[in-house]
């Protein structure tokens, strides 16, 4: 038996008999009862999934003896001939083959011609995506308002290739991809015609395959039928499709939960030298991984819902208890993410081989039970030198997180990068980081510095200039020496574009200053700022002088662009960035 010959043999002839499409069965068969046919119709979707059947289908309901009716009586002579191919007023033509111009043209002389020996002239045009633009156009007056009694079926795979012009002159009809229990029921019962005697699972493996194309289906089951045999099993269908059987998934199972990085390699051989599929075996894959996942979660409530054999649950049951349950959603996302990536390598097998083992040494790789306890460094912050600007030199950086790239547990609490000052450390020691709550096992999350770290860092420019700086700075005792003598020792840059004023009265005195804008202003009147400024005014107006932050003029959500620049230009955190990475700020923008 041919593939060609099982198709066309059981090619329906009926609505009822068409696989899924259960919407547009009941509205073309609705129209063709009350006799109500549209100008044009437009079948898309996917190869094989029943567009051209339909199409036949209908012209045979429009054309047959007893029409208007909602079912072909497939008796008659209109019905046998349109069922041969042999009507001539049912014209077929191929666009890929038939798509110029001049075909159109061709076509739209025919069409004014009435039906020679039907009640309608019915044009079906397959893969109608391959029409030139020209034709399209040709056809625009046509489609719309064709002659009494005439109807075109459009029928593509590739809607998106059509004119909106087109579409908006037909009537869109989409067919999906056939579910996996409707593919397995049409060849069950073409099994049944038949008189083959089959296993469930092989037409679940054939039906599989055929993702979801009638078509493609049927094809596969021709192909594994050509063996001959008295019936159809699972190792004929997986023998003759190249497709991997469920010992070579219980053996990766194994080797990946052993973390055998040979076995694992052995068994792909085993899938490359047998011819095996690699599309397909990602794709079961996938499922497997997929099935554990929810019978993880699940427990047995989830054997209704991952369709397994009887004999096969409880065996993934197991399995599934044996992993955490964030490898194998780990796994799971991998394969769907590599999927694409290794059917386009220059080196599929590498690539599929490199996935395979990343899923078994993935523990080791990233610690998925201890990824709640590890803690990331906080950010960097310069350290300030003489003046307050930034010294060159850095203490090393920390070891931590080396141990989650060895399988174990965490090396130690991560220290900072920059060792304290010791006036810094002489204000305020670092408090331990809190503890993430418990039941985070398997997500890395940040945790932020406590508040007493962020005290250090921000009273460091402070206290530093206490232990060098006199209680009275020399110079005017007025704003511009105020500025200077700030910026010189307590390292704000902010205060380069500030306006201000010390106001001695009443005593002991105010500094006033006034910002550009709300931005400039929420950066001065950050808590630890308005705290060093506090005590950079006390050491240079004297005790108790206290400071006033405002906004000058209208408030302003954002800098201007020259303001910006300097402003970002001169934080001592960019300048050390900037040095530390060898970069260069390409682009500024404000929050």
């Amino acid at each position: 038996m041919s593939t060609t010959s099982l198709t066309a043999k059981y090619r329906p002839q009926r609505f009822a008999d068409v696989a899924g499409q259960d919407a547009v069965k009941r509205i073309l068969s609705r129209a063709a009862a009350e006799d109500k046919i549209a100008p044009a119709y437009l079948f898309s979707g996917t190869r094989g999934v029943g567009k051209t059947t339909l199409a036949r289908v209908l012209a045979k309901a429009l054309n047959c003896e007893t029409a208007p009716t909602a079912e072909p009586c497939n008796v008659c002579s209109q019905c046998r001939q349109i069922t041969a191919g042999i009507s001539p007023d049912v014209i077929e033509i191929d666009a890929a083959t038939h798509g110029k111009v001049e075909d159109a043209r061709k076509l739209k002389e025919d069409v004014g011609y009435a039906p020679l020996n039907s009640r309608y002239k019915v044009f079906i045009i397959d893969e109608a995506h391959m029409l030139s633009t020209a034709a399209f156009n040709a056809l625009l007056k046509t489609l719309e308002e064709p002659p009494a009694r005439v109807t075109f079926i459009l029928a593509t795979t590739e809607a998106h290739k059509f004119p909106a012009t087109i579409i908006s002159r037909c009537q869109h009809f989409l067919f999906k991809r056939l579910a996996q229990p409707e593919l397995e029921a049409h060849l069950a019962s073409v099994l049944d015609r038949e008189a083959i005697h089959y296993e469930p699972q092989a037409i679940s493996l054939i039906a599989r395959r055929g993702a979801g194309s009638v078509r493609d289906s049927m094809s596969l089951l021709g192909q594994v039928l050509a063996l001959g045999g008295a019936e159809l099993t699972e190792a004929d269908a997986r023998g003759v499709l190249g497709l991997a059987g469920q010992d070579i998934f219980f053996g990766l199972i194994e080797a990946i939960f052993a973390q055998d990085g040979p076995a694992v390699v052995t068994l792909l051989r085993q899938v490359l030298d047998k011819g095996l599929d690699i599309g397909f075996f990602l794709r079961e894959l996938a499922a497997m991984w997929r099935n554990l996942f929810l019978l993880r979660q699940a427990g047995a409530k989830g054997l209704s819902v991952v369709d397994l054999p009887a004999e096969e649950s409880g065996l993934w049951l197991d399995w599934a208890g044996k992993f955490d349950a964030a490898h194998i959603h780990a796994c799971w996302q991998m394969t769907l993410e590599g999927q694409r990536r290794v059917l386009t390598s220059l080196e599929p097998a590498l690539s599929l081989e490199l996935l395979l083992l990343n899923m078994a040494y993935l523990p080791n790789l990233l610690p998925l039970q201890n990824l709640a306890s590890c803690t990331v460094p906080p950010e960097r912050t310069p350290r300030s030198g003489p003046g307050g600007a930034p010294s060159g030199g850095s203490a090393p950086r920390s070891p931590a997180g080396q141990g989650a790239h060895q399988g174990g547990q965490p090396q130690g609490t991560p220290t900072p990068r920059f060792a304290p000052s010791p006036a810094a450390s002489a204000s305020a020691t670092p408090a331990s980081p809190t503890p993430p709550p418990p039941g985070q096992a398997g997500y890395a999350t940040r945790q932020a510095p406590s508040t007493a770290s962020h005290a250090a860092v921000a009273e460091r420019p402070a206290a530093a200039p206490a232990a060098s700086a006199p209680a009275a700075a020399s110079g005017p005792r007025n704003w511009d020496g105020f500025k200077r003598f700030a910026i010189k020792n307590g390292g704000i840059s902010g205060l380069k574009l500030a306006r201000g004023e010390f106001v001695p009265d009443p005593e002991p005195g105010m500094v006033h200053i006034a910002c550009t804008n709300a931005f400039h202003r929420s950066q001065l009147a950050h808590p630890d700022k308005l705290r060093q400024l506090d005590a950079l005014a006390a050491q240079y107006f004297g005790p108790g002088v206290t400071v006033r932050v405002d906004t000058a003029g209208p408030d302003q959500d954002r800098m201007s662009g020259e303001t910006l620049t300097a402003y970002v230009d001169s934080r001592p955190e960019v300048r050390q960035a900037v040095s530390d990475f060898d970069a260069e700020i390409i682009e500024r923008k404000p929050r």
